[in-house]
């Protein structure tokens, strides 16, 4: 028989972050392991319910015996024995006259087909459930009562329902029921789920929880975008606190409360983050972006008269708006650059020194990257000197998130110009994939600075990350470092941005190497990030086998490799330019050194047409190339096609004669320079 299966484990709070993970995690290993042993059909389909007290999984099309399957043993050899033949056939139950023989990769053998009963529902869920448990993301479980069981939350029941039958069981020392409990507060009792197809029906209707992770989503979304609306504002953005929202609660009901406009003197960053950290309210916003005195309650209650729940929420965010005022207050009596100095009492790493040895550090290289980039570097070595002083400030102290942001609101305060206070906050860009990069060169030569202190420092360590783990976010800092030259298009050489980051080190404070092996890393992150942006991976090898130095052009070089390719002749160039790398690097001459070939010894017409066509051509793409007019500098290559596809037809290379030999391998590095100026073409041969 095929029924639906419910399974339910009703705990105390789960943890809201991770309950949608876990509920998913749950229903998909379960409904796995079900199909893996036959216990579902082709038309079975899993469905996950969570709210903060249960994880739940119906799956539907659940059979209560799998079925049997066929198996094929394989015995001894044909030529074995009539009494281990026999022996084999009556341990696997089947006469011997039933056996094949077939050949193996041990020869030709005696084969058993075998029928292996299908087992029963009630025999293993119970099992099953528990492996799929322990395969959940928990960090850390927890011991409750007598028991030895373990689980994120302690347990207090487990429903397993075959259709309308309970499935004896035990999990987590439970023995399975079908009874649950409702809301917390608008249920009361015991709630018997008569069906395994009823559990949702009844759960909203007698027990007032909606189970549906993805409802209640839907219903608080949708709450939330009306009442904004009526009230002519906006919410911003506000996707992760809606999951998180929609974790804490089983029923939810959405209400409208108000704050003292007198707190809109702070900045308006402080209030949004103690609303949506702390109370887990959603700010409202007029159209313009700025913040109003209200905010949207996602209560857990439905009540007619809301006005206590909205008088009370509004009571418990006050002190909170308060504090915020406070630390903007005291931290404003302070200048910036009186706290600097006492960032030598703060430990930034116990191998690389204090936050002001850092500071120090990012003030040298902030100077160095902006008079590269011809910005005032005045303004950036002030904004790198004062950059890391917020963190002494109260608000940061208690908000680390606003790190930056209150930076440029105290710099303001204390009359900086307004480069260096946007610079201040914008040297943390891009936070995140996606986040906006630092305006302004002085801006972007402060997050330069600060992104390759961290990476030079934690390398020249040999803190570099391995695996999954990266405790000092470096992949993170080394993509922030690619956005910021390539979108804002700086005409800065990585190589040279590295070597200036390992030279306002003190000598002998990192580990030698260390800047080839940063270089590496960000040039691994590069290969991936323009993976994502759609590139082909042949595209990206080819161009970063020619490395230039300046990550700002490697799209450019990117697009002319594509607009190449289109050409009639791309692929027999490729290709030929595969052959002329072999040729040089069988040539132990050449191989490490460039050679100026010498036209006394050539002495075939095709090597003296080849060499007058590299000359002619050769200026001509290194003036494209220094132009950036990288698509026009291999648009030449097709020019000289002839002139390489004769010299292979006529001309031996490898011939006795070493000084010919030598010189005609020659030639074809002067060839390949040519190609392989903008990209190693040879990686498109395929």
């Amino acid at each position: 028989m095929q029924a639906t299966l419910l399974v339910e484990l009703l705990t105390e709070e789960l943890p809201p972050k991770s309950l949608l993970r876990l509920s998913q995690a749950f229903c998909e290993a379960l409904a796995a392991d079900l199909l893996k042993d036959g216990f579902l059909t082709a038309s079975s389909s899993a469905t996950p319910f969570a709210t903060p007290r249960r994880l739940a999984a119906s799956i539907s099309g659940v059979l209560d015996k799998a079925a049997d399957t066929a198996k094929e043993v394989h015995g001894p050899s044909a030529t074995a024995p009539a009494a281990a033949v026999a022996g084999f056939a009556k341990k696997n139950g089947v006469a011997v006259d039933a056996l094949e023989q077939r050949e193996s990769p041990k020869g030709n053998v005696f084969v058993a087909r075998v029928n292996i009963a299908g087992g029963t529902l009630d025999a293993v869920l119970g099992q099953k459930v528990e492996e799929a448990l322990k395969k959940l993301p928990i960090p850390k479980v927890m011991r409750w009562g007598d028991g030895e069981a373990q689980f994120v939350r302690p347990v207090h029941r487990l429903i397993l329902l075959h259709g309308a039958r309970i499935v004896p069981g035990r999990v987590l020392g439970l023995d399975a029921g079908n009874t649950t409990l409702g809301h917390r507060f608008m249920s009361s009792g015991d709630i018997a789920i008569q069906g395994a197809d009823a559990y949702e029906t009844t759960l909203k209707q007698n027990g007032r929880v909606v189970p549906s992770f993805a409802q209640r989503r839907s219903f608080i979304d949708l709450a939330l975008g009306e009442q904004a609306k009526q009230l002519g504002a906006v919410l911003g953005d506000y996707t992760d606190l809606l999951d998180e929202v929609t974790a804490l609660v089983e029923h939810p009901s959405v209400y409208v409360g108000a704050f003292d406009p007198q707190f809109l003197e702070v900045p308006q960053e402080c209030l949004i983050l103690t609303m949506r950290q702390n109370q887990k309210y959603f700010p409202l916003f007029d159209p313009a972006g700025k913040l109003l005195p209200k905010f949207l309650i996602v209560s857990n209650m439905e009540v007619a008269d809301s006005r206590h729940i909205v008088s009370g929420n509004q009571r418990v965010v006050r002190p909170r708006l308060e504090d915020a005022r406070f630390f903007y207050s005291q931290d404003r009596k302070s200048r910036l650059e009186t706290r600097v100095p006492l960032l030598g009492k703060v430990v930034y790493h116990n191998k690389l020194g204090s936050q002001l040895e850092r500071a120090e550090r990012i003030q040298l290289l902030a100077g160095r990257i902006a008079r590269s980039l011809g910005a005032d570097a005045s303004l950036a070595e002030r904004a790198a000197w004062l950059a890391k002083a917020d963190l002494l400030t109260g608000m940061v102290g208690e908000f680390p998130e606003l790190q930056g942001t209150m930076g440029r609101y105290y710099a303001l305060h204390d009359g900086e110009p307004l480069a260096v206070a946007d610079a201040i906050e914008g040297h943390y860009r891009p936070r995140f994939a996606g986040d906006k990069l630092p305006e302004g060169a002085v801006s972007a030569s402060v997050a330069l600075a600060d992104k390759l202190d961290t990476l030079t420092g934690i390398f020249g360590i040999g803190a570099a990350p391995t695996g999954d783990k990266d405790p000092f976010a470096l992949r993170r800092h080394a993509l922030g470092v690619l956005r910021i030259l390539l979108e804002l298009k700086l005409p800065l050489s990585l190589e040279q941005l590295v070597e200036d980051a390992v030279g306002v080190y003190p000598a002998g404070k990192l580990a030698g190497g260390t800047g080839k092996e940063v270089e590496r890393f960000v040039l691994d992150r590069l290969r991936g990030y323009l993976r994502d942006l759609g590139h082909a991976t042949e595209e990206i090898e080819a161009v970063l086998a020619r490395p230039s130095g300046r990550i700002d052009r490697v799209t450019l070089r990117l697009d002319a490799v594509k607009t190449f390719r289109l050409l009639p002749e791309a692929k027999e160039l490729a290709a030929a330019n595969k052959r002329v790398l072999n040729i040089i690097n069988k040539n132990e001459t050449i191989r490490h050194e460039f050679v100026r070939p010498d036209r006394t010894l050539m002495t075939e017409a095709a090597e003296l047409a080849l060499m007058d066509g590299v000359e002619q051509l050769s200026p001509l793409a290194e003036n494209h190339f220094n132009a950036g007019e990288y698509a026009e500098a291999l648009k030449l290559l097709s020019r000289i096609k002839p002139s390489v596809d004769r010299f292979f037809d006529e001309v031996m290379v490898m011939v006795d004669d070493a000084a010919i030999r030598t010189n005609r391998a020659a030639l074809l590095q002067q060839l390949g320079t040519l190609m392989n100026r903008v990209a190693d073409i040879s990686k498109l041969a395929g």
